[in-house]
């Protein structure tokens, strides 16, 4: 059972004070080094921050010292209630820099917090000022973040971790989601264009439609997450990108389905069919924006692919 903040002894706020900061010094270690390879940077500034930290430990050590001697006990944040759980670092891969600067503002709003109510509690004059000291240093860094990031990220910099990010998302988001969503808008485009034509009934059509959608969803994010745990590609969580895989796959297949919620299989058809147009030229879009690949070509090669199956689907259904 976590004990409550306020039954705590100051010789415990003490230890739990070293506990913290020797916790907050190893998040920052751990940081710096996930950022170090895409964002070298910022990685500079949190192994800055955990030498302030360090720092902190050791002024919190001699002052334990001074008052209760040299063994200190082991007492963690989850050991009293109120303190905000946090993720393990190492459970947080590939580290995304715009999550992690804001982890770190949550730790040190934290941490301001608890040294303000420490030593509201402590009687003793030199340990009271100590926390003082620190609550007034954890609300300054804040300002030496800004410092450190002038220093560090200049623009060039700035530009050249704004690239990483991009290419990061366009890793673990954008690939996946762009493989499901051709998949989905084109291998989906004969059964449910064959149901179509050789039934002439849009119930028919849809059902067909919404099976290929969603049978080819969950293929497609077991087929993707399977596919590597993204240690060396960098690609991400295998269980996002089977996500994001699966559910851009439903949706391309779903997008040309729907129109056959309207009973007139004609009129059904005529926009399924302009939706068809539409998904193959966002997927042609989405190929010239993350994949440097020029929109002519991009949609040349969608489009005559999209088409030959199209009229597979045309040609079976009708035979």
């Amino acid at each position: 059972m976590a004990k409550n903040f306020k039954d705590l002894s100051e010789q415990e706020i003490l230890a739990l004070a070293i506990s913290s900061e020797e916790t907050d010094a190893r998040i920052y270690a751990d940081f710096a080094a996930g950022l170090k390879a895409d964002y070298p940077a910022t990685a500079q500034i949190f192994k800055e921050m955990e030498a302030e930290e360090d720092e902190h430990r050791r002024r919190l050590i001699e002052e334990y010292r001074r008052r209760f001697g040299e063994h200190i006990p082991l007492i963690r944040r989850e050991d009293v209630k109120g303190f905000v759980h946090r993720k393990p670092v190492w459970m947080i891969r590939p580290m995304g820099i715009n999550t992690v600067r804001r982890q770190a503002e949550i730790m040190e709003t934290e941490t301001r917090r608890f040294y303000e109510r420490a030593a509201d509690k402590v009687s003793d004059a030199p340990t009271r000022k100590l926390l003082g000291d620190l609550a007034e240093a954890e609300r300054k860094h804040v300002t030496l973040a800004d410092n450190l990031q002038k220093e560090y990220l200049t623009p060039d910099v700035k530009a050249q971790e704004e690239k990483a990010h991009r290419r990061l998302f366009v890793l673990q988001i954008v690939q996946p989601g762009l493989a499901g969503l051709m998949d989905g808008s084109v291998s989906t485009l004969a059964p449910v264009f064959a149901a179509a034509f050789a039934t002439h009934n849009s119930h028919a059509a849809l059902l067909v439609g919404l099976a290929a959608s969603v049978g080819a969803g969950i293929s497609m994010a077991f087929a993707e997450a399977a596919s590597d745990d993204g240690s060396l590609t960098g690609r991400g969580k295998p269980l996002l990108r089977g996500i994001v895989c699966g559910l851009m796959t439903t949706a391309g297949g779903i997008g040309h389905t729907l129109p056959y919620l309207i009973p007139n299989f004609r009129t059904a058809t005529a926009i399924a069919v302009v939706v068809v147009a539409i998904e193959l030229l966002v997927i042609s879009w989405i190929r010239k924006r993350y994949m440097d690949t020029p929109f002519l070509r991009a949609a040349f090669q969608v489009i005559v692919g999209g088409v030959l199956v199209f009229l597979v689907g045309i040609w079976i259904g009708s035979s």
